[in-house]
């Protein structure tokens, strides 16, 4: 799923996102707002790991995204 996609259901999908990295807060969530980048930054704070890890993380969480996640 695209990016573009994510972020204009961001709301539909916090929960998903709490539920893998569930260090994430809802304060750190409304921060991040859908923004790929935004995510990477806070997953870093959060868990201490580097830039590349974060990505990797997420774009990896990205390609597991499914349509059905919105039904």
């Amino acid at each position: 799923m695209n990016w573009d996609r994510i972020e204009g259901n961001w709301k539909q999908l916090k929960g998903r996102v709490q539920a893998q990295w569930g260090k994430l807060t809802d304060d750190d969530l409304d921060v991040i707002n859908g923004k790929q980048e935004q995510l990477a930054g806070v997953l870093q704070e959060r868990y201490g790991m580097a830039k590349d890890e974060a990505e990797k993380q997420v774009k990896e969480w990205q390609s597991k995204s499914q349509d059905s996640w919105f039904n």
